[in-house]
C-alpha cells in the first residue's frame, strides 16, 4: 500500500506529501511557471513592502493588499494547474493499488476523465462569474474585480487542457471510450431520477457528499477533485441553485487574506531545508542530549519540536530530522520500525506548533483567533511531547550505550552558536503572532527574508537556480492545497444550506452526556477524517458544521481547536489508511508492514495525551 502522485519536495508543506521526488513541468508549461514564480516573489516584496511602511513609517499602503489579493488568486489557480501537470494533486491510492495492475489502469483512466468532466462544467460558470465580477469596482485601485475573478475560469481552463492531455496520453483508448460511456450513462440516469431525489431532502446528503465523495476518494480521483465532483452532482440533481454559485464559494474559500501565509510559510519549509538550518538544530540537540539513555530518541522529538516552529509543515519536519539521525539511533540498537514509528507520532505531535498551517487554516475558517491557537499550540505539543518522551524512555530500557560519551562543553557551545540565528526563528514567530505584534501573513513575510539572510551569512546561502525551482514548487503544491480548500468550502456551504448544521445543534443539546459526549463524538469524527483526507479539506469541510454546535455546548473556541487539530493527527498517522503513516515509512525507508506492527503504542500515547488535552482545558487556554 503507497501513496502516489502526491505533492513531492521534501522542504515543502504537504510539501510534498512527503519525501517523494519532484517531478518537474513540461517544457511547454515553462511560461506558466515563470509567471507564478513572480507572482509567488511579487506577494512577498508586496507583504513586505506593507510591514516596512506600517510598522516602520507608520504610513499604512490600503493598496497593498488589494494588489496581493489579486496576485494571490491567480498564483493559486495557475499552481493548481502546475499540480496538474505535475501529478501532484493530494489524491488516495491505498485502495487503488490494491487492484490488478488492468483494473487499476482502467479506474485511474476513469478518474482522470471525471476531473476533466468537472472542469469542463465549471468552465462556463466560471466565465460569468469574472463577468459579473467586472460590474464590482475595487475600493482603493478603483478597478474592475475581474482583473482578480478572471484568475478562475484561466486556472480551470489551463487544468482542462492539463487533464484532457493526460488522459489521452499513455492510457488505452478502450478505457477512454468505456470511461466516458460510464459517466454518461450515470449522468443520464441521475437526470432522470433528480425529481424523485429532491423528494428525500437531506438523505440526499449521505448519497451524495458521503456516498459518491466516498467514491471518488476509493477510486484515487484527488481530493479536491473528489469535493467538487460530489458537490456539483448534489447541487445539480437535487437542487435549483446554478452552478456559478459554487464558484463563487470556491473563490472565498481559497482567496481569503489570512491564507496569504500559506505559500509562504510552504516557501520557508523549502528554505529551512536548502539552507540546513534545521540541521543545525538537530545537531546541537544531540550534543547536549545524545549522552542520556533514550537521548537520541529525545533529540528526534525536540528536533521535530523545534524545526516545525520554523517550517509549518510535517513533511520538511521528517524529511530534515530523520536523515540525520536514524544512522547514529540504529547504531544504538535501535530498529528501523520503532523510529519510523517515533517520527510518525512526533511529527504528528509538532503540528500544532506555530507556525502551524493547519491551525492558519482553522483560524480562517472557524473564525478564532490565530494568536491564541499560535500560543496554545505550544503548550499542546509539549504535553504530546511529554507523553512520546516517557514512552520513548521506557522503550529505550535495553539501548546499547557502550562507547557513549557526553559532549565536550566545547562542542556544545559551538553547536549552539551555529544554531542560535535558527533557534530564534520558532519563538520570534510565536511571540510575534501569539503577542498581536503582527499577523501570521505579515510574519511568514519577515521569517523567508531573515532565513533567506541568515541562511546566506551562516548557512552557506542557496544557489540561484535552487531559489527558482523551490518557487515554482511552493507555486504548484500551494496551489494543490488551495483547491482543496476551495472545493471544501464550496462542500461545506452545500452541507449548511441544507440545515443541516441547525438539526445537529438541536440533536446534540438534547444528548445525555452534554459536552464532553459532543467532544468525544468529535474525537472520532477528526481521527476518521484525518485518516482519509489529511488535516487541511477536514477542517475546512467540518469547521463550519462542529464549532457552532460546540459554541452553544460552552466549549471554549481554541480548547476545540486543540482536540480536533489533535485527534486529526492522530488519524493521519494511524494505519492501515493514514496518509502520513506511509509518508514517514517512505521517509525513514521503512517497509509499512514492519512500522504497522511498532506504531500502536506510539498511538496509544498520543491518544492518552488527547485524551487530557479535551478533559482539562485549561491546557489550551491557560495562556491566552
Amino acid at each position: 500500500m503507497s501513496l502516489v502522485n502526491e505533492p513531492a519536495g521534501d522542504a515543502a508543506l504537504l510539501a510534498g506529501l512527503e519525501g517523494a521526488s519532484v517531478q518537474p513541468g513540461s517544457r511547454w508549461m515553462r511560461p506558466v511557471e515563470a509567471v507564478a514564480a513572480a507572482l509567488l516573489v511579487g506577494i512577498i516584496g508586496l507583504l513586505l513592502a506593507g510591514v516596512v511602511s506600517r510598522y516602520v513609517f507608520s504610513v499604512p499602503v490600503i493598496w497593498i493588499d488589494e494588489v496581493a489579493s489579486i496576485s494571490f488568486l491567480w498564483l493559486a489557480m495557475l499552481g493548481a494547474g502546475m499540480a496538474v501537470d505535475r501529478s501532484e494533486h493530494l489524491r488516495l491510492t491505498v485502495f487503488l493499488n490494491l487492484l490488478a495492475p488492468e483494473r487499476r489502469q482502467f479506474v485511474a483512466t476513469l478518474g482522470l476523465v471525471l476531473m476533466a468532466l468537472f472542469l469542463a462544467v465549471m468552465l462556463r460558470p466560471a466565465i460569468d462569474y469574472a463577468s459579473e465580477e467586472s460590474y464590482v469596482t475595487s475600493a482603493a485601485l478603483n478597478i474592475p474585480m475581474s482583473w482578480r475573478a478572471s484568475a478562475l475560469p484561466a486556472g480551470i481552463a489551463l487544468m482542462l487542457l492539463l487533464a484532457l492531455v493526460n488522459a489521452f496520453r499513455g492510457v488505452k483508448l478502450a478505457h477512454l471510450l468505456v470511461s466516458v460511456a460510464l459517466i454518461a450513462v450515470v449522468a443520464a440516469i441521475l437526470w432522470q431520477v433528480g425529481p424523485g431525489l429532491r423528494t428525500l431532502g437531506n438523505w440526499n446528503i449521505p448519497i451524495f457528499l458521503v456516498g459518491f465523495v466516498g467514491l471518488f476518494l476509493v477510486m484515487g480521483v484527488p481530493i479536491a477533485f473528489c469535493f467538487g465532483l460530489g458537490t456539483l452532482a448534489f447541487l445539480a440533481t437535487t437542487t435549483s441553485v446554478p452552478v456559478m454559485v459554487m464558484i463563487g464559494r470556491m473563490d472565498e474559500g481559497m482567496s481569503s487574506l489570512i491564507l496569504l501565509s500559506v505559500p509562504i510559510f510552504v516557501l520557508l519549509g523549502c528554505v529551512l531545508d536548502a539552507t540546513g538550518m534545521g540541521k543545525a538544530i538537530v545537531e546541537f540537540l544531540a550534543s547536549l542530549l545524545g549522552h542520556v539513555r533514550a537521548g537520541m530518541s529525545y533529540v528526534l522529538l525536540g528536533s521535530l519540536f523545534l524545526v516545525s516552529g520554523i517550517s509549518g509543515s510535517k513533511v520538511s519536519d521528517m524529511a530534515t530530522v530523520a536523515p540525520a539521525l536514524f544512522p547514529e539511533m540504529k547504531r544504538r540498537g535501535h530498529k528501523p520500525k520503532e523510529m519510523t514509528a517515533l517520527l510518525a507520532t512526533g511529527a504528528a505531535m509538532a503540528d500544532t506548533v506555530p507556525p502551524s498551517i493547519v491551525l492558519i487554516v482553522l483560524g480562517s475558517t472557524a473564525g478564532v483567533s490565530i494568536a491564541g491557537l499560535f500560543t496554545s499550540g505550544f503548550v499542546i505539543a509539549s504535553v504530546l511531547l511529554v507523553v512520546l518522551a516517557l514512552l520513548a524512555r521506557w522503550k529505550a530500557r535495553a539501548e546499547v550505550m557502550d562507547g557513549i560519551r557526553r559532549a565536550p562543553m566545547k562542542t556544545v557551545g559551538k553547536t549552539l552558536l551555529v544554531a542560535a540565528p535558527a533557534l530564534v526563528l520558532p519563538f520570534l514567530i510565536r511571540s510575534a503572532v501569539g503577542g498581536g505584534v503582527a499577523t501570521a501573513t505579515e510574519v511568514s513575510t519577515i521569517a523567508v527574508i531573515y532565513a533567506m539572510a541568515i541562511g546566506a551569512v551562516v548557512y552557506g546561502g542557496i544557489r540561484l537556480p535552487r531559489i527558482y525551482t523551490m518557487l515554482t514548487e511552493t507555486a504548484a503544491l500551494s496551489g494543490a492545497i488551495l483547491l482543496i480548500l476551495g472545493t471544501a468550502s464550496a462542500m461545506a456551504w452545500a452541507l449548511t444550506q441544507t440545515g443541516f448544521a441547525g438539526k445537529l445543534v438541536g440533536l446534540v443539546q438534547v444528548m445525555p452526556g452534554g459536552w464532553i459526549s459532543f467532544m468525544g463524538v468529535s474525537i472520532v469524527i477528526f481521527m476518521v477524517l484525518g485518516c482519509v483526507l489529511e488535516g487541511l479539506p477536514a477542517i475546512v469541510l467540518m469547521a463550519p458544521i462542529m464549532f457552532p454546535v460546540a459554541r452553544s455546548l460552552g466549549i471554549n473556541d481554541v480548547h476545540y481547536s486543540m482536540v480536533v487539530v489533535t485527534a486529526m493527527n492522530i488519524g493521519l498517522m494511524a494505519p492501515p489508511i493514514g496518509i502520513g503513516f506511509y509518508i514517514a515509512c517512505k521517509i525513514g525507508n521503512t517497509p509499512p508492514d514492519e512500522v504497522m506492527r511498532a506504531i500502536w503504542p506510539y498511538i496509544g500515547a498520543l491518544f492518552i495525551g488527547l485524551l487530557l488535552i479535551a478533559a482539562f482545558p485549561f491546557l489550551s487556554t491557560a495562556l491566552l
